[in-house]
């Protein structure tokens, strides 16, 4: 009978996945309205999150909780060279660019 039991801890693997795939999923339009409203001078934000995250990955000793931050700090990595992009995909007319405010 312990042959169809199945170990909690083997679930870690598809919970860090699922985190990650609603990570990443939730980081493209974080990206998107960062650029529109701040444009790309938000990138140490990004840079400073990312660290915080991985560090707080380092001391944790949960693997879901973990690998959840790992995750969430890389994905900050990533989202500062997304602005960057993002900001050249506005310049191409594929996204909105905001509108200067008449004073």
């Amino acid at each position: 009978m312990t042959g169809f039991l199945i170990n909690l801890n083997s679930f870690s693997g598809i919970i860090i996945g699922l985190l990650s795939f609603l990570i990443i999923g939730i980081f493209h339009p974080i990206v998107v309205k960062s650029e529109y409203h701040f444009g790309t001078k938000i990138w140490p934000v990004f840079m400073i999150c990312g660290i915080i995250c991985i560090i707080f990955s380092l001391l944790s000793d949960n693997i879901i909780i973990s690998g959840g931050l790992g995750v969430g700090g890389f994905s900050f990595f990533w989202s500062i060279l997304e602005l960057f992009q993002q900001k050249k995909r506005v310049e191409k007319g594929w996204f909105p660019k905001k509108k200067k405010q008449s004073q």
